[in-house]
């Protein structure tokens, strides 16, 4: 699916499921036909650096990477620009109280008295309309040509546990200012987030914990008026069995084992057919306790796929890299969510 009209993709999932890498391929692949897009890290991490190998990101947008449609198995098209912003909630607040109240050197000095720590410290949900309106602000800005600046913004949201409490700020600043500037911003982000140019993906494992979690955080979100997205199933692994070899894997087969064994040569060429036959034997539980297992796991991973597929959600299965994810796997996997129509 192509999100047409969407501007602003928050991506979330549970803690170790590649939320960070999906997030950043997404908007690699958005990137992608002369696009501008940015994305957007709010807890602090610096993870975008890392996987881009580049120095921390200052409290500023800075252009990560130039993104040619080839790049990410796009065709035609010209060449897009992807920039990164790590959102410093300090900078936010002080940028926030200079904007509405115009304190300037007021401001600093409040940070050295560590008044910003205690505001967002006692007010919680002050930090998060601080942090989800940065990104709500980048999706609709506008150029001295009246044109938005980003094509596309992805935020890499907090995980699955605590997405709903941080995008519905309205409800988390309700008793604390109902009326204001801060009351005011709540409902612009909310007007932002509520709005078909939002859409709210997560990323999940092919796992029953990650599963539940996912089916669990697009219950939320619905439940919270919030516009939900796709399914990012990240670290597909391909089956190595084929469906027959699968359902026959239980039953008694080590003979027919150790003849493909010896057929491979595996039991050397030059001895006896005992002797090649006892070579073998050690191998032969191992192997076939492998397949039974790969077999099993298989068989939980469709049954993860099928509670994934009652969601009734568009879902985008990305595979699992050999040796984790550098630089030219993420564009692997940017050109895999091109490729299925995420972007």
């Amino acid at each position: 699916m192509d999100w047409e009209g969407v501007r602003l993709h928050v991506v979330s999932g549970k803690g170790g499921t590649g939320k960070t890498t999906l997030a950043a391929a997404l908007a690699l692949a958005l990137a992608a036909e002369g696009r501008r897009t940015l994305l957007i890290e709010v807890e602090g991490r610096q993870g975008i650096a890392e996987l881009f190998g580049i120095s921390a990101l200052p409290y500023e947008e800075r252009k990560v990477a130039t993104v040619s449609p080839a790049q990410v198995g796009a065709a035609g098209g010209g060449t897009g620009e992807l920039f990164a912003l790590a959102i410093d909630t300090e900078q936010a607040l002080l940028e926030y109280l200079d904007m509405f109240y115009k304190l300037g050197r007021a401001g600093k000095a409040l940070q050295k008295v560590g008044f910003v720590d205690f505001a967002t410290t006692v007010a919680p949900g002050v930090r998060d309309v601080l942090l989800t309106g940065k990104a709500c602000e980048a999706a609709r800005r506008k150029g001295s040509n009246g044109r938005r600046v980003y094509d596309a913004v992805v935020m890499d949201a907090p995980p699955t546990g605590r997405l709903t409490r941080f995008l519905n700020v309205n409800a988390e600043v309700a008793g604390l200012a109902r009326f204001g500037p801060i009351h005011s911003q709540a409902q612009a982000v909310m007007g932002v987030l509520k709005s078909p140019e939002t859409a709210v993906h997560l990323v999940t494992l092919l796992e029953e914990m990650p599963v539940q979690e996912t089916v669990d955080g697009f219950a939320e979100l619905r439940a919270a008026g919030l516009p939900v997205g796709g399914v990012l199933v990240n670290m597909v692994r391909p089956p190595v069995l084929d469906a027959a070899a699968m359902a026959a894997v239980h039953g008694d087969h080590r003979e027919e084992v150790a003849r493909a064994l010896l057929e491979a040569g595996l039991g050397g060429r030059s001895r006896t057919a005992a002797t090649r036959r006892a070579a073998v034997e050690p191998l032969l539980d191992p192997l076939l306790d492998q397949a039974r297992e790969h077999a099993e796991r298989v068989a939980l991973e469709q049954d993860q796929r099928a509670d994934l597929a009652a969601l009734d959600l568009p879902s985008y299965e990305l595979p699992l890299l050999s040796g984790g994810v550098d630089l030219g796997g993420l564009y692997r996997l940017a050109a895999e969510l091109k490729r299925q129509g995420a972007a």
